[in-house]
């Protein structure tokens, strides 16, 4: 099992610190280095710049957001990435939520799964640097009736085949990812409720004709490092909260249902209600402690070694980081732990 690390949002005071994250990351022989974007920062600017400050570990978006580019655009942009990286860019898409995608982008929220088909098929074409022609229901190129005619990426990534991954919860979701993706981008991934993810994605594979060999399974996870679990649990209690109370409205958020189908239907209920009233200290306290130590690596480093066996045994291949602590001396220690952890658990 291979180490990643998420640097998360850029732009929240924490710059300098990122980029010495990833250096780090880099010289522990961490895999892959992730950044996200919602309605800030752009994730790939950041990555070009993480890029060029380092020298082996890959640089991957967690995620682009399908509504804010053409997949033309998205098609260029991990080309560039490619190119200027050396070789080490990886593209993870994913379709944002409704809030974002109509109040940002001004993108109606209607049928992400055929929108997102459609858009890895447009990109795959584009990066293939066969000419562009595609007719379908959410894009058609060229446009009928007009000037345009089918052209074709001028530059040459250095690889091929970029890795394409895909951030997905709900099950449909995880079935066409299976299908159409090289990899899964996961959240809140607890191994003993592994099969709410991998049976659907195993069930896409076999559409496509595969199984989950070579498929890289790629959570990601916080990590709170300490003798104190509860209170490395309470440290990650706000985020969980956001997430479970906060991300997207009340009849479509991702992760409340998701924390449903684990089982906490109760106290996703009530996370929620907190947090929609703005009531954010009792939404965090609101999240049971068992989702949060489930879904998180949480303890010294013999506690979470053994957590690293669990999510390996659960067919995990690439784990993601996410240190938790706002000092760069506890980030940069935690990324040191999880490589200790990883050997200590014989997966390295």
């Amino acid at each position: 099992m291979r180490l990643g690390i998420n640097l998360g949002y850029w732009g929240l005071g924490m710059d300098a610190d990122n980029i010495a994250v990833a250096q780090e990351a880099d010289r522990l022989g961490y895999s892959v280095c992730w950044a996200a974007e919602a309605y800030g920062s752009d994730a790939a600017t950041v990555l070009s710049f993480v890029a060029a400050k380092t020298e082996r570990i890959d640089v991957g978006s967690a995620i682009f957001q399908i509504p804010a580019r053409t997949p033309a655009m998205t098609a260029m942009t991990a080309a560039t990435l490619d190119t200027l990286s050396g070789g080490r860019f990886r593209l993870g898409l994913g379709v944002s939520g409704p809030q974002v995608s109509e109040g940002w982008y001004g993108v109606k929220f209607d049928k992400p799964l055929a929108r997102t088909r459609e858009y890895v098929e447009i990109i795959r074409k584009a990066m293939s640097r066969e000419r562009l022609v595609h007719e379908g229901e959410h894009w058609t190129l060229p446009l009928p009736g007009g000037p345009g005619k089918p052209i074709k990426l001028t530059v040459h990534p250095v690889r091929e085949h970029i890795p394409l991954y895909i951030a997905a919860i709900g099950p449909k979701n995880l079935e066409q990812t299976g299908e159409l993706a090289d990899g899964w981008l996961g959240i809140f991934f607890s191994p003993e409720h592994a099969a709410l993810s991998l049976d659907p994605l195993k069930a896409g594979r076999a559409k496509a004709g595969q199984t989950l060999e070579g498929f890289d399974l790629c959570p990601t996870v916080n990590l709170a490092v300490g003798e104190d679990v509860k209170a490395g649990v309470d440290a990650l209690r706000s985020y969980a909260a956001l997430y479970i109370g906060g991300m997207g409205s009340k009849e479509k958020n991702f992760y409340n249902q998701l924390a449903r189908r684990m089982g906490y239907e109760q106290a996703a209920d009530e996370v929620q209600e907190k947090y929609l009233a703005r009531d954010y200290a009792g939404a965090a306290a609101a999240v049971p402690h068992d989702l949060i130590d489930a879904t998180s690596l949480v303890g010294d480093t013999a506690r979470i070694a053994d957590r690293m066996q669990a999510y390996a045994d659960a067919g995990v291949t690439t784990l993601t980081l996410a240190p938790s602590g706002f000092s760069l001396d506890e980030r940069l220690q935690a990324l040191r732990t999880g490589v200790e952890a990883l050997e200590r658990a014989g997966l390295a």
